[in-house]
């Protein structure tokens, strides 16, 4: 069952790179306390993801901060190395917090999984964003069609 506005995010553990290497951060770590802006793409490097998802937030991550937000999350179902090297690829690198779901236990936990067998990806995460404060979801947006129309970054803004 996909998770609502108004519930809790579910317990759940991501890895990311750190200077000394991968670290676990639950739910808890990232939002607890704090505001978060969270979106998934269904892939690290795929081309909507690196070309129209990940740009919009990474050039408007001051005006989403100056709204009131602590920290924007990427993850996919990818694991910290991918998602480590993306970052620094794309430039967001300490700009954004790239999750990994390697084993897709969060999307899955939250009803956001998706198959993608049939394009050879496996499972992976629907394409969506959330507001989340102290770990409760007060927006969420998840595409019904391919490409980036409900979960970018001018969505997020008329929400914040």
């Amino acid at each position: 069952m996909t998770i609502t506005v108004g519930e809790k995010l579910p317990e759940a553990s991501f890895k990311v790179m750190t200077a000394d290497g991968a670290k676990t951060l639950t739910t808890a770590d990232v939002f607890s306390g704090k505001k978060v802006v969270l979106f998934a793409v269904p892939g690290a490097f795929t081309p909507t993801c690196s070309n129209n998802h990940l740009p919009g937030y990474l050039e408007n991550r001051d005006a989403i901060l100056s709204r009131g937000v602590d920290t924007i999350a990427v993850v996919a179902v990818n694991d910290q190395f991918v998602m480590a090297a993306w970052a620094r690829f794309s430039g967001a690198e300490d700009k954004i917090l790239f999750l990994a779901d390697g084993s897709g236990d969060f999307v899955r936990a939250i009803g956001l999984d998706a198959d993608f067998s049939a394009n050879g990806m496996g499972l992976r995460s629907k394409r969506f964003s959330m507001i989340v404060d102290d770990g409760k979801v007060t927006q969420l947006n998840v595409e019904t069609q391919s490409g980036v129309s409900e979960s970018g970054a001018a969505k997020i803004l008329e929400q914040l």
